[in-house]
């Protein structure tokens, strides 16, 4: 299942904002530094570097604590609602205004597109089986020149879907915890695995980006163009440990921020098209 809501307005002025996305000042007075990811104050993400050539990243820093549940709604994103079981988030056929509000509250005021999507994730450790960082990252750009490494997030995160945009181009879907799965209750994560074995579908719910990013130089075998569409969780901590490790489907509401990832206008506009393709996987070299 897969529904696109129409875009709108969401969030409050960014310093009321419990989440924001800042870009650094460099200190020699240049062009903009890092760009981040702000959770109540704090830099929780450092992401993309904002010329569109540089890899795709979402790392985690020593200040990401926090996770944003609202308790207000957590009845109606565990499918348990008397509901057709979509979690409470769906009325006539629309996604809830209700949930999209509550959680738009904890944004900077900005366009929003909300997609609410069926997911399967896989866990991934960097540097394990599956991690992008080592493997599609570096099939593109290489490793990185200093370092001699590939990037490190510096978070396990889940993988939950791939295809292609066009020759050139490939959409890479990741959803991104706030804190590790290894800070999860496990008593929790055991009861939402239990309410899958059941039938039931929760929801976990998102703010997300969309960078597109394409390698500059020679230094991979595969110099195709990376669609990265990165899903940090907002709420759904256990319900993806608990999918992941179960083997079921969770749906999450993702609010697709509009103006704050890498990606042009027409970009984001191809997104719902591109996103409700079937899943296929990047051939390395492919279109090259």
């Amino acid at each position: 299942m897969i529904k696109f809501d129409e875009s709108r307005r969401l969030g409050v002025p960014a310093p009321e904002a419990r989440l924001r996305f800042e870009a650094e000042r460099r200190e020699d007075g240049g062009g903009p530094g890092r760009r981040l990811l702000v959770v109540d104050g704090e830099p929780a993400f450092e992401l993309s570097f904002w010329c569109g050539t540089c890899p795709l990243l979402f790392r985690r820093l020593k200040t990401a604590k926090q996770t944003l549940s609202l308790e207000a709604v957590r009845e109606r994103l565990t499918g348990t609602s008397a509901d057709s079981g979509d979690g409470g988030v769906i009325e006539d056929g629309v996604i809830e205004d209700g949930v999209i509000g509550a959680f738009g509250a904890l944004l900077p005021e900005g366009a929003y597109l909300p997609m609410l999507l069926r997911v399967e994730p896989r866990l991934v450790v960097p540097g394990q089986e599956g991690d992008y960082f080592s493997g599609e990252q570096v099939a593109s750009w290489g490793i990185d020149q200093f370092w001699g490494l590939p990037e490190y997030p510096h978070t396990p995160y889940y993988r939950t879907f791939e295809t292609a945009v066009d020759a050139s181009a490939h959409l890479y879907e990741f959803v991104v915890p706030m804190v590790p799965p290894t800070w999860n209750t496990p008593e929790r994560v055991e009861e939402y695995a239990e309410l899958m074995g059941r039938g039931t579908v929760p929801t976990a719910v998102a703010v997300s980006t969309l960078d597109v990013c394409e390698p500059a130089g020679a230094f991979g075998e595969d110099q195709s163009r990376h669609w990265g569409l990165t899903h940090f969780l907002l709420d759904g901590h256990h319900k993806l440990e608990a999918a992941a490790t179960a083997g079921h489907p969770v749906r999450l509401l993702s609010l697709l921020a509009l103006g704050e990832g890498l990606a042009t206008a027409e970009d984001c506009a191809r997104l719902p098209e591109v996103r409700g393709r079937p899943r296929s996987a990047r051939t390395p070299g492919a279109g090259a």
